[in-house]
């Protein structure tokens, strides 16, 4: 009588290990970098919130800006319940709420919102304060242009 042997040889289990070997070295990468567009995302969107609470202020207050580091908008979450974090990814940068009120861009995390009125051409700016480019390939450090000016 013949036994009949069931299951894979060798050979097909190393076949089928090398595939899905060859599938993940193709996936992992790939799916590290939706991550960072991902990140990138979130903080274009942060960026929009901050912005538009900074404009509804700006209406409420007949044509001025806030003069602090934005901590009047998050009183009392009026306009903006907490300043969101800014998520840089592939710049160095861990991510931060931090708020910058030079007057020109640094390369660093957080935000830059540019508050003194007698700067009239940067006044009310809210921007991310970064040199880097973003994941496009917008942005410039070597004439100080911010990442992400969405």
């Amino acid at each position: 009588m013949k036994k009949l042997r069931k299951g894979f040889t060798l050979i097909e289990l190393m076949i089928v290990v090398a595939i899905i070997g060859i599938l993940a070295a193709i996936a992992i990468p790939k799916f590290a970098d939706l991550i960072n567009k991902a990140k990138e995302g979130s903080t274009k969107g942060a960026l929009s919130s901050v912005r538009s609470a900074v404009q509804v202020y700006y209406g409420d207050n007949e044509g001025w800006f806030p003069a602090d580091t934005l901590a009047c908008i998050t009183l009392n979450a009026k306009y903006i319940a907490e300043i969101p974090l800014a998520k840089m990814p592939g710049t160095g940068h861990a991510d931060s709420r931090a708020i910058d009120g030079a007057q020109t861009v640094t390369d660093g995390p957080g935000w830059m919102y540019a508050n003194d009125p007698t700067i009239a051409v940067t006044w009310g700016n809210f921007i991310v304060s970064c040199t880097h480019e973003d994941i496009k390939g917008r942005g410039d450090a070597a004439v100080n242009t911010p990442w992400s000016t969405f």
